[in-house]
């Protein structure tokens, strides 16, 4: 069930499975919601500070957040970083009703798959849902790679799959892995894939565990050992990893069930002098955001693997992708990172740590509240987009793929926005 051992289906009563109540909650007598027109690109805009509508929740009212992202349990001395919301260009961007939003995952599964960034919106959409659900009726389980958010008056489950290159690799355990010796095997996918089959949402990622070399390990074809590798340039091993997860979606997934979105890359804040701060060591210290919004900001991301992405979305005409794109408005948010206020191997950093902050700051996950809310806002306002329920704003009929551009880009490569 759910991919879930017996151990873990064991531990849950069989209240959980029946829901004499599922069919109490529901949005009918809600006012129609105004969804953003397909042209409108919600990645690109500001960020406005508002100290009245967000945060959407308070850390210390989220009792499912792990001690990696509550930065204020941690001892941030700060708060400013909650304040601040995304307003696009041209259009609104819908406030998170986690009312309505659940009632679009009645008896529905998401999850997102990837590495622990993906795991950082998952904990943020269970704490934007989780204030709705009634005492008791709601839990986590963790079991492997496998962490799912039981919300049982909506037979709904949000999970989080740990597979921080899609395909295997030998850091396949999410608690046991190697940072320096990373090695992946890009043809084979099943051992992971098996487990995405019945999903209603997968939302995939996968960047931050590609950017320690230039050149990726890979485990040779139909090798019995991790040993037997060659090194391979980044954006070649990239490739390969994207047409074995394209091909297995064209395979094994029903669009007219499942839904498909990918993230694009989470900003890590490492170089300062990038946003003009010289002095500064990564992101520590810092508590604005960057708000020169006529000066592009450029912190390295290796955007062939972004476009490498949208180029695989596009030819994607059986399954259709979604490509989110949080890229640029990440990008601005210097200040909403763990930094110094987070949990290394289990333990809050030592003071002695703290004096060391070039090699202990984690500047690539983000405190929460914070920007992972607003990702999973625009993922919200996708999903509603699509949802068959809400049948006056979003037609049923597929609409077509428009490829808006991106600013980041030469030659004006952009995403796939689909509805």
């Amino acid at each position: 069930m759910y991919g879930e051992d017996a151990r873990t289906i064991a531990e849950l009563s069989i209240d959980d499975y029946l829901y004499p109540d599922a069919d109490l909650y529901n949005v009918s007598g809600l006012p129609p919601l105004a969804l953003p027109p397909p042209t409108c690109d919600l990645s690109r805009g500001r960020w406005v500070f508002d100290n009245v509508s967000v945060p959407a929740y308070r850390e210390k009212d989220c009792t499912f957040l792990t001690k990696q992202v509550t930065c204020l349990a941690n001892g941030r001395p700060d708060d400013m970083w909650q304040y601040w919301r995304w307003q696009p260009n041209d259009c609104a961007l819908p406030t998170f009703d986690a009312r309505r939003f659940m009632e679009a995952m009645r008896g529905k599964r998401l999850m997102f798959v990837g590495d622990s960034l993906n795991r950082n919106q998952w904990e943020s959409l269970v704490c934007l849902v989780q204030p709705i659900l009634s005492k008791g009726r709601k839990k986590i389980v963790k079991r492997g790679s496998f962490n799912t958010f039981y919300a049982k008056e909506y037979r709904a489950t949000l999970e989080f799959y740990w597979a921080p290159f899609l395909v295997e690799s030998n850091s396949d355990n999410p608690n046991f892995h190697s940072i320096k010796e990373r090695i992946i095997s890009p043809e084979r996918i099943e051992s992971h894939a098996k487990n995405w089959k019945d999903v209603d949402y997968l939302i995939f990622n996968t960047y931050i565990w590609w950017m320690n070399n230039a050149d990726i390990k890979v485990r040779r074809p139909n090798s019995k050992y991790w040993s037997e590798n060659d090194e391979v340039p980044r954006i070649e091993a990239y490739g390969q990893v994207f047409k074995t997860w394209s091909d297995w979606l064209n395979d094994n997934i029903d669009p007219a069930r499942t839904s498909v979105f990918f993230m694009t890359i989470s900003s890590p804040h490492l170089s300062p002098q990038n946003w003009g701060n010289p002095d500064g060591i990564k992101c520590v210290k810092e508590t604005l955001p960057y708000q020169n919004y006529s000066q592009p900001l450029d912190l390295y991301h290796d955007m062939r693997l972004y476009d490498l992405v949208v180029n695989v979305a596009r030819s994607m005409e059986k399954v259709p992708v979604s490509v989110i794109d949080i890229t640029k408005m990440s990008d601005y948010r210097k200040d909403a990172h763990t930094g110094l206020y987070t949990f290394r191997q289990g333990k809050l950093l030592t003071p002695k740590q703290k004096e060391d902050p070039e090699k202990f700051a984690d500047c690539i996950h983000w405190c929460l509240p914070g920007v992972p809310d607003v990702w999973n806002q625009i993922l919200y306002t996708r999903i509603l987009s699509k949802s068959s329920w809400h049948l006056i704003l979003a037609p049923l009929h597929p609409s077509p793929c428009l490829f808006l551009p991106n600013e980041n880009q030469k030659g004006g490569v952009g995403f796939c926005w689909r509805m």
